[in-house]
Order: structure tokens, then sequence, then C-alpha cells
């Protein structure tokens, strides 16, 4: 049977592919920011304009979805960016920006849609960040537990039939690592003593953008919680991401030596300053 999705990040990486798959045989609103790749989408989807730092935009997107359709099946919140660097050098406002686009647009969103979701989904699109391993990507797997906790709280809470999904995935091949790069390049450059530590993350970030997993494992997981009558709340995919949630359940002191001392023999190992 056909079914209504809203899918945000539409134009790249894994909100494109799961586009490119639920627009086959579904209708789908899909959410894009950049004017210019409004063409790459596929033909039949119902595109809506939405910026996660600007507010009225979501209300906006919101309003447009809702005087198109009394109902919908899932939302699938992808978009995100990611805010990396020291953290005693991290200003405060890239912190708020980091939560801003990736844990209060998706909860703006979803509360405005709600009343169109009874008996239907939410997945958010997480990490295996969200787990806390890993260094100089604190912002981003912060603001990656904390979009599973708030939406977990919702789940708790909701009277409302709708099942809440939080999708982990480890390196998954797609744009945003080399986009990430790029965007950190200032918080990247004040990291004067952590040079080492910064060269290695860049070379690893690149080396996902490459060799990661093929984004189809992510959007066949989703598509799998999606058909589920009884979905799991929380779903990993792939193997990196499955041993990043077996170590994070060992205790914080031993976790920390351990990371630490493999930052320093990947670093020593791989890098040349």
């Amino acid at each position: 049977m056909k079914k209504i999705y809203v899918i945000t990040g539409s134009t790249s990486g894994i909100g494109k592919a799961l586009t490119e798959h639920f627009a086959l045989k579904n209708t789908v609103f899909a959410g894009y920011r950049d004017e210019k790749k409004v063409s790459t989408l596929p033909k039949g989807v119902i595109p809506f304009f939405i910026d996660s730092n600007k507010p009225e935009t979501i209300k906006q997107a919101a309003e447009f979805i809702k005087s198109k359709t009394d109902k919908l099946d899932t939302l699938i919140n992808v978009s995100g960016c990611v805010v990396a660097g020291a953290m005693e050098h991290l200003s405060v406002d890239e912190l708020r920006r980091q939560f801003e686009v990736n844990v209060f647009a998706h909860i703006d969103l979803s509360q405005q849609l709600l009343p169109l979701l009874e008996n239907g989904k939410i997945i958010n699109i997480s990490s295996m960040s969200s787990f806390g391993i890993f260094p100089f990507i604190g912002p981003y797997g912060a603001s990656k537990r904390a979009l599973d906790i708030m939406f977990n709280a919702l789940q708790l809470e909701i009277k409302k039939d709708i099942k809440i999904i939080s999708i982990k995935p480890g390196a998954i091949a797609t744009p945003l690592w080399e986009k990430s790069i790029n965007e950190n390049k200032k918080s990247f450059s004040t990291c004067t003593e952590y040079q080492k530590e910064i060269k290695f993350m860049v070379k690893n970030a690149q080396s996902n953008g490459v060799k990661g997993l093929p984004v189809a494992k992510v959007v066949q997981t989703v598509a799998k919680a999606d058909a589920a009558k009884t979905p799991r709340p929380s779903y990993t995919v792939g193997f990196d991401a499955k041993v990043a949630e077996l170590i994070s359940h060992l205790p914080q002191g031993i976790l920390n030596q351990l990371i630490k001392a493999k930052l320093r023999q990947r670093t020593k190992a791989n890098v040349t300053v």
C-alpha cells in the first residue's frame, strides 16, 4: 500500500538514498536547503524548503506539508552537520549551532507534524558517535546522544500511537565526511597543540568517505524498521557501530585510558608531522 513520508536532508548522502528508495512506490515530501540541488531529487517527490538554522522555515515547512496531506506514515529526520575540534577551543556559538541543527530542528519539525503521525513512525538518523567514545567530535556525539534521549522521552510520554526509532550508523561512505572537514577548517587551525591528532582525524574522515559502508546498508535498516509492526527502539548499522556500542559500557575511567592510548598509537603510526 502506498505510504506518505517526510524526509529531511534529501539532496545528499543518507537522506538522498532514502528519498530515492521510498519515492519508488510512495509519496515523499523531500526537504532541501540548497535550491540548486532540487533538480537532483527523484521525479514525483514533493520538495519543500527547510533550513535547520532558521526556525521560521521549519514552521513554514510544516504548514506546507499539512496543507497537502492530513496524514503521514513516517517522518525521517536526517539533516545534520558536524562541529569538530578540541573542546577547549570550540566557541560556544558553534556548540549552539550543533544542537540547533542536529537536535532542536528535528524536535521542532516533529512536534509540528505529530497530529499527522497517528499510527505512524518517527525515524531519526543518529550515529555511533552517540555512544560518546570519540575525541574531537564531542559536539556531534553529544548532539546525537541528546537527540536519542529527548526522543526516547517523547516515546515514554506520548499517548498517540507513534513508534520512535533511532538508527545509529557507523562509518558510511557519504559526502558528509569531506563536507565536515571543509566546514571545520577554522576550528582545526586553532588546535595548534593537537595538530597530530587533528591530521589523523582528517585522514580517517577522508578514508571513511571512500571506504565506509555503502549507504544502501542504512537504507536497508531504515526500510526494515519502517516495515516492522513492532520495531526496536534502536538499530546499529555496521560492525564498527556495534563495537562502539559494546565498549561504551566499560567503566568510564578504563574506557578513557583505552581510547587515549589507541589515539596515541594511531597518530604515531599514521601521521607524519
